[in-house]
């Protein structure tokens, strides 16, 4: 090994000083209009040399690789010379992939209150949270992780985007799960705007709502709830420990379309979207590595126990004409448009749906227009019956998709007659 690098040394200083003789008598030769012959074979003997030099150092790196004495342990941390070539190459990196990307409006209390979801169960196990320190773990990993609350303001918001979406080689953080929901992970670039605002106290409330059955004890560095406050025992696990805290308890969301209403839905049509989550067939960040964590018997009692809340119950009856305007879609279609009416799949009418489709009324509008938006991107998948929906959204406008979106919020529940079992090819 010491011989083969003292060689590499050797032809680094005879190319070195070669060069510089070679340089000293160019100077003392008169310039000719054209490359001769002599010029060009010193040329070929440069770049040959060259060639060898690399060479020698691509099998010096091989014979170096293949002794294993290069550590890889954590426990070692980086040298100084590698921290900086590593954070430098990041940061250039990601401000070039980043050009002519543009950031969309982050303040959206909807936005910033689903990004906080998010961030509880995939950001803080490793950077921690507002009154709960880094877990020891993640203090473990190189690089460690850093603390959000001041890292934050060394990136633009397309950069976080950027760096959320796709994550970050050799440094543990995975890229988003679900690849086409750039919703999602403008959520999270939202929420760690605010980050640095918010205090033990803020924070929970804000991932956790006002919902006492699911507050946490910050008292405790990884954050365990207080066994006093856990829900009633009929209550299902997975509502306790994830579910609740963005849907609610009691199934109905958190005050915003951040999250959907779940009470009162149709626990067939529940129980298929988990799985549809849990398959990848339905795309979400958040939910799918939640669904697939679930056994088919906790689907079920999830599905259940949502469908056996009480549903949302809008106030008074409210019209205007972009409710009247959805109304009229969603009875009647667009027929010159092949857009087939909503109400024979989703309600209201005078028969009974198949409760494999969701129900609609009294969801949060700014919720289905995603919904909407998704499905017309060709991002949103689903279960078995969601291709259904592709070919009518295509063809509504945004106007349109806001107006019935609009007009299935302002809708009860109570609308809906009683399920029947799904039919073999539902009429879209």
């Amino acid at each position: 090994m010491m011989r083969l690098l003292k060689n590499i040394a050797w032809l680094a200083l005879g190319l070195f000083t070669g060069s510089r003789l070679r340089a000293s008598r160019r100077r003392s030769i008169p310039a000719k209009s054209s490359a001769s012959p002599a010029k060009k074979t010193r040329w070929k003997t440069i770049l040959k040399h060259w060639a060898m030099l690399l060479g020698l150092l691509a099998a010096g790196g091989v014979l170096l690789a293949a002794s294993g004495i290069i550590p890889i342990k954590a426990s070692s941390g980086h040298w100084a010379i590698t921290r900086w070539f590593l954070d430098f190459s990041k940061q250039r990196s990601v401000a070039t992939h980043t050009l002519g990307l543009e950031a969309r409006p982050l303040d959206d209390p909807a936005l910033v209150l689903k990004g906080a979801g998010h961030f509880e169960t995939g950001c803080r196990p490793c950077h921690g949270s507002p009154g709960l320190p880094q877990p020891r773990i993640a203090q473990e990993l190189t690089p460690t992780p850093p603390s959000l609350s001041s890292a934050v303001f060394e990136w633009e918001d397309d950069e976080l985007f950027y760096i959320v979406k796709h994550g970050i080689k050799f440094t543990g953080m995975p890229a988003w799960p679900a690849r086409h929901r750039d919703d999602e992970v403008w959520a999270i670039v939202a929420f760690l705007r605010t980050l640095s605002d918010l205090d033990a106290a803020a924070y929970t409330e804000l991932v956790h709502g006002t919902e006492t059955s699911i507050q946490q004890d910050t008292t405790t560095s990884e954050g365990a709830p207080l066994q006093n406050l856990l829900p009633p025992s009929n209550v299902p696990q997975a509502v306790r420990q994830s579910c609740g805290r963005c849907h609610g308890v009691k199934g109905l969301g958190r005050g915003n379309s951040a999250f959907p209403r779940l009470a009162g839905q149709h626990a067939t049509y529940l129980d298929s979207t988990l799985q549809a989550f849990a398959r990848g067939e339905r795309h979400s960040g958040i939910m799918e590595p939640i669904a697939a964590g679930l056994n088919p018997d906790e689907r079920q009692a999830l599905a259940q126990y949502y469908a056996r809340l009480p549903a949302y119950v809008p106030p008074d009856p409210t019209s205007s004409p972009a409710i009247e305007h959805g109304r009229a879609i969603a009875e009647r279609g667009i027929p010159d448009r092949r857009i087939p009416s909503c109400v024979d799949c989703h309600g209201p009418g005078t028969s009974s749906h198949n409760p494999a489709y969701p129900i609609l009324a009294g969801q949060y509008a700014d919720y289905l227009v995603l919904q909407l938006d998704l499905f017309k991107a060709g991002h949103r998948g689903g279960t078995a019956y969601a291709r259904l929906m592709r070919p009518a959204v295509h063809q509504l406008t945004p106007e349109q998709m806001r107006d019935v979106a609009a007009y299935y919020q302002s809708l009860s529940p109570a609308s809906h007659l009683p399920q029947q079992q799904p039919h073999d090819e539902p009429t879209p």
